[in-house]
């Protein structure tokens, strides 16, 4: 399924399809009151999502057949890490391993572009999970572990983005997840088409998006494309996938951001005047700061893009990796 935002295209107004991701969610966020405490986990971000991907839900405490409300799970330290009751010390750890193999197997016909998990779940937290000396009133140890469905998950699962709705209220955090996601559901597309005009296609739009987050993995996804050993399109796009994936999941820096920028101002500097250059650099100075965000000088780079109807950049997903209105600076300033 797709739907639309404005794009530009030969430097005429045009309707860009962005292809709708499929998110494996938690079914306590913002779906069931599946909790053990028969709640539902509140998240505005996740709601406003719903109109913009197709979501897969799961809650594992559920599936394995406990009761909504019921007592709360915990992982305790013995050997090894287990799943029991809290108060009973119940162990449901093989059962919880055996529906994640199950579920697991399940997905093997299903694209899976990015998944949101219940931070601190015992069964689906990712990494900021309490590890427990014993059931009962026994305390904490200094350590934290993942949820036991997550375990399994991640195991099979190792390219994947994926983050749970406690931190996905920072601003950075959920602009980079929703870049990765819409970035792989496009990938996805051109991996089904195995045309290598397509490859080259999205390798070009989303030249100066990999050059902001790895440069480096941005030339090896160039000579990847360029197929010089004249491979068979399966084996080239298994390896662009790997290092897209990889070039990715690197988290951004200002100065590779500032690296992209000056190339991006490198097309229009001769077409600008002194003071248009002078306002462009102050602000990209601003940036290097952290006095205003990313957004702003790359919005006036992309003012230009439109002015002077530069074909080669109308197109690049840089100015654009997600739909706008999922993405809004109303949490507490972080990545501002």
């Amino acid at each position: 399924m797709i739907y639309k935002i404005r794009l530009y295209e030969r430097g005429q107004l045009r309707m860009r399809n962005f292809r709708k991701p499929t998110i494996l969610i938690s079914g306590c966020i913002e779906d069931q009151p599946c909790r053990y405490d028969g709640a539902m986990v509140k998240s505005s971000f996740v709601k406003k999502l719903k109109n913009h991907v197709n979501f897969m839900t799961v809650c594992p405490e559920v599936a394995i057949g406990l009761p909504t409300p019921r007592q709360a799970l915990r992982i305790i330290l013995s050997k090894e890490e287990r799943l029991v009751f809290s108060k009973t010390g119940e162990d449901l750890t093989e059962k919880m391993k055996e529906f994640s193999k199950s579920f697991i197997k399940g997905l093997s016909a299903t694209e899976i572009h990015g998944v949101i998990l219940k931070s601190r779940s015992p069964s689906c937290g990712i990494k900021d999970v309490k590890v427990y000396k014993n059931y009962g009133k026994a305390p904490c140890i200094p350590k934290k572990t993942s949820g036991v469905f997550t375990k399994e998950f991640s195991n099979q699962f190792k390219n994947i983005v994926m983050e749970d709705e406690g931190r996905l209220l920072n601003y950075n955090i959920r602009q980079h997840f929703l870049t990765r996601i819409y970035a792989v559901a496009d990938l996805k597309e051109v991996k089904r088409k195995k045309d290598i005009k397509e490859l080259i296609r999205f390798q070009s739009e989303n030249k100066y998006l990999l050059m902001a987050y790895s440069p480096n993995n941005l030339k090896k996804l160039g000579k990847i494309t360029a197929n010089h050993e004249k491979r068979n399109i399966e084996e080239v796009l298994k390896e662009y996938e790997y290092y897209f994936n990889k070039a990715l999941s690197t988290e951004l820096k200002p100065m590779r951001n500032v690296n992209m920028l000056l190339h991006l101002f490198g097309y229009f500097s001769k077409d600008l005047s002194k003071n248009e250059k002078v306002f462009f650099l102050e602000h990209l100075e601003n940036y290097s700061n952290k006095k205003v965000p990313f957004s702003v000088p790359l919005e006036i780079i992309h003012g230009w893009v439109i002015r002077f109807k530069n074909k080669y950049l109308l197109n690049q997903t840089i100015f654009e990796a997600f739909p706008k209105d999922l993405l809004e600076v109303t949490d507490s300033g972080k990545g501002v």
